[in-house]
């Protein structure tokens, strides 16, 4: 009979990842998604398209994080092995703008999900996704498990409870349990409101003439910048262990946004000094300037390394959303061709 993972947070960059490295394992995997009046499933409605048939073992349920009765109803109907929380409200200049709903998900969401697996008596092995941006000012670079938090944003303060639970749990309740502190992981799915996808949405309309400038605010923050494909991979790794415990997941290499621009231009054969103007309002209230992470312990315990090299990863990231771009430009000719409103897509 095939494993049973429940991953929150699975229409999300991370969840269609791990989605796919479980499927591709033989897992029954069901998501957790939100109820919406829009679909949001667009990072996994391939799987359903999947020739392999993928897609039959691919269940999705309505659920939230803020609602404790209702996780408890979807643990007990799939009986997970294996629960992954990847839900959470993500974006770290959103959450000063809203600091209670940010905590409400992020943090006593965590707790409301564990309290419901020990309730339950669920043999469930628990992974949490803690966060780098935990670290915030951070006292030693690189940062390590045992590094001091300093959470610099509503978002960090939440994850930094939801860790220390998840923490709590395993030496309190014997549960398997498990934190990944994985840094910044991108992608070509990353939402398009983060940093490095904002950069190669910018760049590549810029290039194809469907936009002038890109706005951005610190550009000298530096960040240790890996493949979320890459990281998904350590995830599972956590799981399968005879034990669980906590793990930094990173390239141990950093780089400013400064220097991401410039690949990301570059690649295009253009000059972002020419197209990026800095906007106050993109600034956080507090900052968190370096991050670096030291990923011996997941090398030497998981066997995990990372295989995308930061080249390789902007390149797949820039040749996505230039395929995007083009693809726009043929859309806004076509339109300029038959008048500004109301034409009919090609």
């Amino acid at each position: 009979m095939a494993k049973k993972a429940l991953i929150t947070g699975i229409t999300g960059q991370d969840g269609s990842y791990l989605a796919e490295l479980l499927l591709d394992k033989g897992y029954e995997v069901h998501g957790l998604i939100r109820r919406s009046s829009t679909f949001n499933t667009q990072r996994v409605d391939h799987i359903y398209q999947d020739p392999h048939e993928r897609g039959a073992r691919l269940l999705l349920h309505y659920g939230d994080l803020t609602d404790g009765a209702g996780l408890r109803q979807v643990l007990t109907l799939c009986q997970p092995e294996e629960v992954y929380n990847l839900g959470a409200q993500s974006h770290v200049r959103v959450s000063f703008d809203q600091p209670v709903y940010t905590a409400q998900v992020d943090a006593v969401g965590t707790l409301r999900l564990l309290e419901a697996i020990r309730d339950l008596g669920l043999p469930t092995r628990f992974y949490q996704a803690s966060s780098s941006e935990m670290f915030g000012k951070v006292v030693e670079t690189p940062q390590t498990e045992a590094t001091p938090f300093h959470p610099r944003s509503p978002y960090a303060c939440a994850k930094v409870f939801a860790h220390w639970q998840t923490v709590n749990y395993r030496e309190a309740y014997g549960m398997f349990a498990c934190n990944g502190v994985l840094f910044n992981h991108e992608s070509p799915r990353r939402g398009e409101t983060f940093v490095t996808r904002k950069i190669t949405r910018a760049a590549t309309r810029i290039k194809e003439g469907l936009q002038d400038k890109l706005y951005m605010g610190n550009i000298e923050a530096k960040r240790d910048w890996g493949f979320a494909g890459d990281y998904v991979r350590a995830m599972w790794l956590m799981l399968q262990q005879d034990k669980g415990d906590d793990y930094v997941v990173a390239t141990g290499e950093t780089r400013s946004v400064r220097e991401f621009l410039d690949a990301v231009f570059s690649r295009l054969d253009l000059d972002w000094h020419e197209h990026v103007e800095i906007d106050p309002r993109y600034f956080r209230p507090a900052e968190v300037d370096l991050l670096q992470g030291d990923a011996s312990k997941a090398r030497r315990v998981l066997g995990w390394r990372p295989e995308v090299t930061f080249a390789k990863l902007v390149e797949m990231m820039v040749d996505h959303d230039w395929d995007v771009a083009r693809e726009e430009r043929v859309i806004a000719d076509h339109r300029a061709r038959n008048g500004k409103t109301g034409a009919a897509r090609p």
